[in-house]
């Protein structure tokens, strides 16, 4: 079997194919690069991390296949040997590709790709719906019968996932925030073509406490742009915590970890609302988009973000409206694929499977996570006892009242400037190396009085210890051991970062009389940010506080 290749979209939509040969000796499967593609470089960097075993272009051509399997009909396929099948290499046909084949069909069911000289390309179609048949038989009539509705691989394996949607979340570092995750497909109409500064904006205007944001680029845009460039560009946005998704497999991850998606008019967005996720119209027009397809029906009930300041409130809107009947459009059979795609491709091969089809697997968990931010911007709200934290990047415009920041990670200029400092100690045991021989550490209450002399403008210095106790020095009120309370509801157990609790601390003491503390401690105070709300247990500094290494 033949696995012709021209980008790595296509390389990922045909890996969930092949589950249906597992187990079978019979089947010998080779890749081969085709060429011609914009996209080819990131297409061969997948398949050499897939471990597929590849021929050169000119040996595929000259070998003989008893099956070729593709998701793309463009470049020079026709000429493999072989019986062919081709499947769709995303959700349905949504989009006119300009300048790429006939002006207006959509993209996938052109007559000059399916139909090279007139001569059908492929012996199957295996599609979603019945709705995308209609569609082919419509742009090429001689192609009845060519067509089989399947459902769609891809699709099976996010439901399944569904089951594993805390465990992606917490991989992600998510907690009890709202995950956020922006899609974005690729060419001059995408997302990260028109609106490039959204991923940041939200992320400098959403409590970071509260939201979590992500980005799901298509896999071209990768291979366009580059991952070395990507992190270039990105940088702010991902020194503040954006999440930015791996093209393979991470993407589906995250959609099921996803409370909402903010997309354009890629196809992804059709996923999330098979998860039923609410969806946010973020597209702001043109030529590709077809009017009457799934996608565009799905746009049109979303409601529109025309600015990142108004993400929240059309998250609210977003969430009263059910996705679901939208995408039933584009996904028929769910749950079938790989039974239905195994019948056909053995029958096709002239075999009986050894074994029957396996069940779709659930996506692997995400790996990459949320830097954690060196710097925050902090605006607090204090009522008695009570305070409410929210933190924002520190080049948010929103007001707020100090800036934390971590020593020294966050860099001299915010070092300098920032009201709080702190610094996470070293993780216990003595690490993959071993033990080191000469080390001179800090302790925490040595450090605390170091930084304060260090940094003039500095109020409060914490050692954040554990995710449960920081040892804080307020130049102007002393040493304090610090004791935070998980926040329990549902059988879990949920934690704030420390350092929220060190601002809030901060705000609290810088607020009251060196005397009222004085006769206050120990006390309580009560720490909301984002959606928990703690006790922190402010007391005089514990010996093993003061002692312990940095």
């Amino acid at each position: 079997m033949l696995i012709p290749v021209r980008s790595a979209g296509a390389l990922h939509r045909l890996l969930d194919v092949l589950p249906v040969f597992l187990g079978d000796p019979r089947i010998t499967t080779r890749f081969t690069l085709a060429p011609g593609s914009d996209f080819d470089v990131e297409a061969l960097a997948a398949l050499d991390r897939s471990g597929a075993r590849t021929v050169p272009w000119q040996e595929a051509l000259r070998a003989d296949h008893d099956l070729v399997l593709a998701a793309s009909p463009k470049g020079e396929l026709r000429e493999l040997s072989g019986p062919r099948v081709l499947l769709p290499h995303g959700a349905g046909f949504n989009k006119a590709v300009r300048g790429d084949g006939s002006p207006g069909v959509p993209s996938g069911l052109d007559p000059a790709y399916l139909l090279p000289g007139g001569t059908p390309w492929a012996d199957l179609h295996a599609l979603a719906h019945d709705n995308q048949v209609a569609l082919l038989i419509h742009h090429c009539p001689s192609l009845v019968g060519r067509a089989s509705v399947v459902g769609d691989p891809t699709l099976d394996r996010l439901l399944v996932s569904t089951s594993h949607r805390t465990h992606y979340r917490d991989a992600l570092g998510t907690g009890r925030r709202r995950l956020v995750v922006l899609t974005s497909t690729w060419g001059p109409e995408s997302l990260l073509s028109r609106r490039p500064g959204l991923p940041g904006e939200l992320v400098a205007l959403l409590p970071q406490d509260a939201f979590q944001v992500a980005l799901v680029l298509h896999p071209n845009e990768h291979s366009r742009t580059g991952a070395f460039d990507l992190s270039r560009q990105l940088a702010p946005a991902l020194a503040a915590g954006l999440v930015l998704s791996r093209p393979y497999e991470e993407w589906a991850a995250l959609l099921v970890a996803a409370d909402s998606v903010v997309t354009d008019h890629g196809s992804t967005a059709l996923y999330a609302a098979a998860l039923g996720r609410p969806v946010v119209n973020a597209y702001d027009g043109g030529n590709e988009l077809l009017p009457g397809s799934p996608m565009a029906r799905l746009l049109a009930r979303a409601p529109r973000l025309a600015e990142a300041g108004q993400l929240e409130e059309v998250l609210v809107g977003a969430a009263r409206l059910d996705t679901r009947p939208v995408a039933e459009a584009a996904f028929a059979r769910q749950g079938e694929a790989l039974p239905r795609l195994q019948r056909r491709l053995y029958r096709m091969l002239g075999l009986r499977p050894v074994a029957p089809a396996p069940e779709a697997q659930a996506f692997p968990a995400p790996t990459s996570v949320d830097r954690r931010p060196a710097a925050h911007a902090v605006r607090t709200e204090l009522d008695g006892r009570r305070i409410i934290v929210e933190r924002f990047p520190p080049q948010t415009p929103r007001a707020v009242h100090h800036l934390a920041a971590e020593h020294p990670k966050a860099g001299p200029r915010a070092v300098q400037s920032a009201a709080v400092l702190w610094r996470c100690a070293r993780p216990t045991g003595p690490g993959p190396a071993g033990p080191r021989r000469f080390s001179t550490t800090w302790t925490a209450v040595g450090w605390t009085a170091h930084v304060l002399e260090e940094a003039p403008l500095c109020r409060t210095a914490a050692a954040v210890l554990s995710a449960e106790r920081c040892l804080l020095r307020h130049r102007s009120h002393g040493l304090f051991s610090i004791r935070l309370e998980p926040h329990r509801a549902g059988g879990r157990m949920s934690r704030i970062d420390p350092v929220a609790a060190v601002s809030a601390v901060h705000a609290w003491l810088g607020a009251a009389a060196p005397a009222a503390v004085a006769s206050a401690v120990p006390v309580v105070l009560t720490c909301g940010t984002g959606p928990l709300i703690v006790r922190v247990h402010v007391c005089p500094p514990a010996p093993e506080d003061l002692d312990h290494e940095l």
